[in-house]
């Protein structure tokens, strides 16, 4: 264990004992979600973990420590925070950490320091990707790079909407990163069931899910996986109806120059807004629901480690 992460008692003491764990990120608390809806959601999701076998680990930089699993009254100072407190991702983790500060992790964040805690499965609601405009913004998540480099399984409902969603998939591809849709033979776009691209296997089981992990690390290829989880169905925002709002949020964005770190929350905002709420009730709806659907994986890993 790297000194500078601290595991809880809880967290310490099912990965000593070899138990499920499953991490969780802070940005979706501080960032994504607004108060208090932010906060019940957050212990939602850890109740969600418990529920099928695994013990959560939600993860955030805590006055300059790399906390892994947090209590309730810590959740609750983040999602009381929101916006007020740092976003960190890799290139932010040692200037926050080094001031003594506090910030919500990112999906890069997070993978970093479940990695360094030795934990495998990570729950998010949709991953970072190529943002649209690339070609002449060149920004693109560090999400991407850190799904190429560490070796976590990270369960979404695809990358989020508002992104170019078939550039993200071609990066993906081109770092070596399998992109597994879970019960589907399609890659979700976070609000949506089908993006229109495939993805690069199907699988109908944890356990399957577990076994490609289990064969990629085997083989020393470092790096992640992304797990694609399609929203449920009764929660959907059918495709024809959310791509018109998107388009409008990003012109949005464009017009009023948001950039970097705040186009996500920003349109996240604003499509809530113009969808009257909508999209707010499926992003809590596809967060639990990964977050089930890690801890069933994170126990076929531990079954499977058994054998």
């Amino acid at each position: 264990m790297n000194a500078r992460v601290q595991p809880s008692d809880e967290v310490s003491a099912a990965l000593r004992e070899r138990r499920p764990v499953v991490a969780l990120e802070s940005t979706l608390v501080a960032h994504g979600l607004p108060w208090p809806r932010n906060f019940d959601t957050a212990l939602a999701a850890e109740a969600a973990i418990r529920e099928a076998g695994a013990v959560p680990a939600t993860i955030a930089i805590l006055d300059g420590a790399a906390r892994v699993g947090l209590a309730a009254d810590e959740i609750e100072r983040i999602a009381r925070s929101g916006r007020d407190i740092a976003k960190v991702s890799r290139r932010d983790l040692p200037i926050v950490m080094a001031r003594g500060g506090t910030g919500a992790t990112t999906v890069a964040g997070t993978m970093i320091i479940a990695a360094l805690a030795g934990i495998r499965v990570f729950a998010t609601g949709g991953i970072g990707g190529v943002h649209r405009g690339a070609e002449t913004t060149f920004d693109i998540s560090a999400d991407l790079q850190e799904l190429a480099r560490t070796s976590v399984a990270v369960v979404c409902a695809g990358a989020k909407s508002v992104l170019d969603l078939g550039l993200t998939l071609e990066y993906l591809e081109t770092s070596g990163v399998p992109v597994i849709g879970y019960r589907t033979d399609r890659f979700p776009a976070f609000f949506s069931r089908d993006s229109g691209f495939g993805v690069d296997t199907r699988v109908d089981a944890p356990q399957d899910v577990a076994r490609i992990m289990q064969a990629k690390w085997d083989l020393g290829l470092a790096g992640g996986l992304v797990v694609a989880n399609p929203i449920p169905t009764a929660h959907e925002l059918p495709r024809e109806n959310i791509d018109g709002v998107i388009e409008q949020a990003v012109q949005e964005a464009r017009d009023r120059g948001v950039a970097g770190k705040a186009v996500t929350p920003f349109l996240l905002a604003r499509i809530d807004a113009l969808t009257g709420g909508h999209s707010l009730d499926a992003n809590v709806a596809l967060v639990l629901d990964n977050a089930r659907l890690a801890a069933r994986i994170a126990v076929a890993c531990a079954a499977l480690a058994e054998l």
